[in-house]
């Protein structure tokens, strides 16, 4: 069968730049163009941004013969071939202490674990970033579908998806994100 060879081929050329101008094929819900991406334009959940990648002053790129050095293979299936490891899979899923959720691959802190909670997919899932500049968001359309996907801004790991079915009462968002991207960082008290 050719699909996983395709994908294999096509994350290849995301992570080397060269299909930049046609996304990839596993998107999330869309807002229209000029929609507002702000909380100060929207009324309620915060709308999903198309693209959202800002250049990361501490900007992180290495060959693929160093990603695979450094990462487990589930590691480098998820975070450099755009992968998704298998649901409720991750220790993480169950991590109930404060501290930080930070990218498997450079150490950016990503999630606080005060964002985190149960959204009952078997993946963790946050509300919001840490910071809203740890995490890019890109228009994703694999898999016949419209997603937005999220990435480690610094190194451009790939994490998950970011989805408008959260918790009402704080973003409206769940950041649906893959265990095997993350490691946690326990608070020191």
């Amino acid at each position: 069968m050719l699909l996983p060879q395709l994908r294999r081929r096509d994350a290849t050329r995301r992570l080397e730049g060269k299909c930049l101008s046609n996304p990839p094929a596993n998107a999330a819900i869309m807002e229209p163009p000029g929609a507002p991406t702000t909380p100060a334009d929207t009324e309620g959940p915060l709308a999903m941004a198309k693209s959202s990648a800002v250049p990361h002053a501490d900007r992180i790129a290495k060959t693929d013969a160093e990603w695979r050095a450094q990462l487990t293979p589930e590691q480098y299936y998820v975070t450099r071939q755009h992968g998704t490891e298998r649901a409720g899979t991750s220790p993480l899923n169950k991590e109930k202490r404060a501290g930080l959720f930070t990218c498997v691959c450079c150490g950016e802190s990503l999630f606080a674990s005060r964002a985190k909670f149960d959204s009952g997919t078997g993946w963790p899932s946050f509300d919001k970033p840490a910071d809203g500049a740890a995490v890019s968001e890109h228009e994703d359309q694999a898999l016949f579908m419209r997603r937005t996907e999220v990435r480690c801004s610094r190194c451009e790991a790939h994490l998950g998806h970011v989805f408008p079915d959260g918790p009402r009462e704080t973003t409206g968002l769940r950041y649906c994100i893959n265990g095997a991207a993350l490691k946690f960082k326990p608070d020191d008290t």
